[in-house]
């Protein structure tokens, strides 16, 4: 198994020590499949074949900003930079629409397809249409039919940027269909959505005499013998309030679902590489509903305060739910995982001592006698999710040493440093997001998605309860930009720079944008990619959105 985890290990690395080794096998993942989507850019960039070739040089990495602020709503800025060699293309992605989700035909059982669709004309505070092949998505003009939201969303692709083109492509079509099914009740804020479509609301019981009952009737809802025609007493219809914001979460949620299942479903007939982490921000109502399933990241800065808009799932995050699914299924640890954590590897000569471990219940560490199966790997390993340090040069050489027990080490300027992010079952650092269904341990049957999740965590944040201003934004971003910058250093950069311009300037938001990414890329000198105080600037993808809040507002 340790002969196991340093290739896989060692595999990985080795794809991030030098540009000439890079490699197109991401363009065909190596499958004889044909693409469902080309490769490209986000289309509202608006750059020409020979712009993305010159965009993937990943020695200049140039910076990519919008070339017409008005291609996007609300003036959001965007800006978008190549990593430094960790793979061939680019693999992060974005979309951002604004649609309408239209009613469904009379006794339509599921959304006709068109043939054509319009793309909208967006002006910073205009309503448009995105294109999208849903009949459920219309153009402005039929916005009295349906009901209009925008969207944003970030994909982080790993392993391939093949799950992130098509989820771009495809997941905000999934959640007008989601929409779509209540779109009725969404279109009547007024009253609680019915527990049951279609019933009449305010349904009183029938009178009747009632009399005592036993536990058995009451819990079969009669209020006497089994056909009691009587209407059980009020008593035991006490329902829960479910609110309106609880059926566009529950839109989200299984619109991820369903896009996961698809990716896995047409793996069979595309070729659809690796996975991805989404960050998914919708306007609807007057309320921001951020989803985010990965570890992409969405701030909201207001009036200076930092709020935080969504929660990165890491397997340091998710240890507890890992935890579980390995002890409730141990088979799909393959016999060679435990679902134990310890502070370290546990070696043979520590058999039958007593060692500090956890499990799944308990977030506090205690002491067990070791046996036999704690020698195995630990479904989660590392710490951090930091993949080199902060004095590394780009001459950095990876080694694997037997005295680390499934770790490896830096060899900088002669000087060890013990290394290992944390992964899942050594493989994979991120736990939730879309496809990856054939991702396995390295040289084994074990397959790692069980332990990955679609789901994503929902946050909602109400635009009508504050006014914002011109320098009130929510900033979204995926982990190149997060794991070199804290929220107050992005706070701090992006407001400081708006407060530098005219506060009617357009372009501010993607002006800050780009500065934004700049910062997090760094500058190149001889020991790297550098930021300030001469930290590690990111040798990853980044792609950042700002929207401006203040129309948020005005739409509301």
């Amino acid at each position: 198994m340790f002969t196991r985890v340093k290739s896989a290990v060692a595999s990985f690395m080795g794809g991030i020590m030098a540009v000439s080794s890079i490699n197109n096998n991401d363009r065909s993942g190596g499958s004889d499949l044909p693409l469902k989507y080309p490769y490209m850019r986000p289309k509202f960039l608006g750059l020409s074949p020979d712009e993305i070739e010159c965009s993937a040089d990943h020695i200049a990495r140039p910076i990519l900003i919008l070339k017409d602020t008005r291609r996007l709503p609300w003036a959001t800025g965007y800006a978008e930079v190549i990593n430094a060699g960790k793979s061939a293309l680019n693999e992060d992605q974005a979309c951002c629409e604004v649609l309408l989700v239209k009613k469904k035909p009379i006794g339509s059982l599921t959304p006709r397809k068109t043939s054509t669709s319009r793309r909208r004309s967006s002006l910073p505070n205009s309503v448009g249409m995105g294109m999208c092949e849903n009949d459920a998505c219309i153009c402005p003009q039929d916005s009295q039919e349906g009901l209009i939201f925008h969207y944003w969303a970030l994909f982080d692709g790993h392993a391939g940027s093949g799950a992130a083109v098509v989820a771009s492509k495809l997941l905000h079509q999934h959640i007008v269909e989601q929409l779509q099914g209540v779109l009725e009740v969404l279109s009547n804020l007024a009253s609680l959505p019915p527990t049951v479509l279609g019933d009449e609301p305010n349904h009183q019981p029938s009178p009747c005499t009632h009399r005592s009952l036993n536990r058995a009737a009451s819990l079969r809802g009669a209020t006497g013998a089994p056909g009691s025609p009587c209407t059980p007493p009020t008593r035991f219809f006490v329902e829960k309030k479910i609110h309106h914001e609880s059926l566009v979460i529950g839109a989200l949620e299984n619109a991820f679902k369903i896009m996961d299942a698809q990716i896995e479903r047409e793996k069979s007939i595309y070729n659809i590489s690796g996975g991805c982490t989404v960050l998914v921000v919708v306007f609807l109502l007057g309320k921001l509903y951020v989803a985010n399933a990965g570890d992409s990241r969405a701030i909201i800065i207001r009036n200076g305060e930092i709020i935080p808009m969504s929660t990165e799932f890491t397997p340091e995050s998710e240890r507890q739910r890992l935890q579980f699914l390995g002890f409730m299924q141990p088979h799909l640890l393959g016999g060679e995982f435990t679902h134990l954590e310890f502070p370290r590897r546990v070696q043979r000569k520590e058999v039958g001592k007593k060692m500090l471990y956890r499990d799944f219940t308990m977030t506090g560490w205690g002491y067990k006698t070791i046996e036999d199966e704690d020698l195995r790997f630990p479904l989660i390993y590392g710490e951090g999710k930091k993949l080199v340090c902060g004095e590394c040069t780009l001459a950095v050489v990876l080694r694997l040493q037997s005295h680390h027990p499934g770790g490896c080490c830096m060899l900088v300027l002669g000087v060890e440093r013990p290394l290992m992010i944390a992964r899942v079952m050594a493989t994979i650092g991120v736990t939730r997001g879309l496809g990856d269904h054939d991702l396995k341990v390295h040289d084994s049957n074990i397959f790692i998605k069980p332990f990955l999740c679609c789901f994503p965590e929902v946050k909602v944040y109400n635009l009508t309860q504050y006014e914002h201003g011109a320098d009130d934004v929510l900033v979204m971003g995926t982990d190149g930009l997060w794991d070199v910058l804290s929220n107050e250093e992005v706070a701090e950069t992006v407001t400081s720079f708006l407060a530098n311009c005219d506060p009617d300037d357009l372009h501010r938001y993607t002006m800050a944008a780009q500065d934004l990414v700049m910062r997090a890329r760094g500058v190149l000198r001889n020991q790297g990619w550098r930021i300030d105080n001469d930290r590690l600037g990111s040798g990853d993808d980044i792609s950042v959105y700002i929207i401006p809040l203040m129309f948020g507002n005005r739409q509301a």
